[in-house]
């Protein structure tokens, strides 16, 4: 909150702020850190393995390689969302399952699955896209201000 928007707490009040701060739980932040970075890094490396099957057992180029692993990711942890599994592993590792396709697929799965007594259309449909929507809008917006700059970019001959 900002400085000018804090409204002045009484003394009672300031005493309150204090005692619910001492006792308040300190957290891990290192271990949490450490956390993270492993699973994060696990499931940069899965995705590595795998596009390097691809390459060399399905004779995929380097830059067509990254759509099948990319969709076999996606699957796999909308599957492990469904089962409950995604969840401890994302309590567990925090902000490491946040590995931007793991972490989209398992925002649209779990609302799919969470307003799906609602129906296909306005439960499933409608709901999945109000969490992920706003990433999409700003992808594309961001992919679209970044292709004006290397456009202009390359127009002025700078690449």
């Amino acid at each position: 909150m900002s400085i000018k928007k804090k409204k002045k707490l009484s003394p009672t009040q300031q005493e309150y702020q204090q005692f619910a701060q001492a006792r308040e739980p300190k957290r891990p932040i290192l271990s949490n850190c450490i956390k993270a970075f492993f699973v994060g890094g696990l499931i940069c490396t899965f995705g590595q393995v795998l596009q390097m099957f691809f390459i060399k057992y399905f004779h995929f180029s380097t830059e067509s390689s990254g759509n099948p692993e990319v969709a076999v990711i996606i699957i796999i942890t909308v599957i492990l969302t469904g089962l409950g599994v995604f969840d401890h592993i994302a309590q567990f590792a925090g902000a490491g399952t946040v590995v931007p396709i793991t972490g989209f697929a398992n925002t649209i799965a779990s609302a799919s699955i969470e307003h799906r007594t609602e129906g296909y259309v306005l439960g499933v449909g409608g709901n999945m896209f109000k969490i992920a929507g706003p990433v999409i809008v700003f992808g594309v917006f961001s992919a679209f201000v970044v292709s004006l700059v290397v456009i202009s970019l390359r127009a002025l001959g700078v690449m």
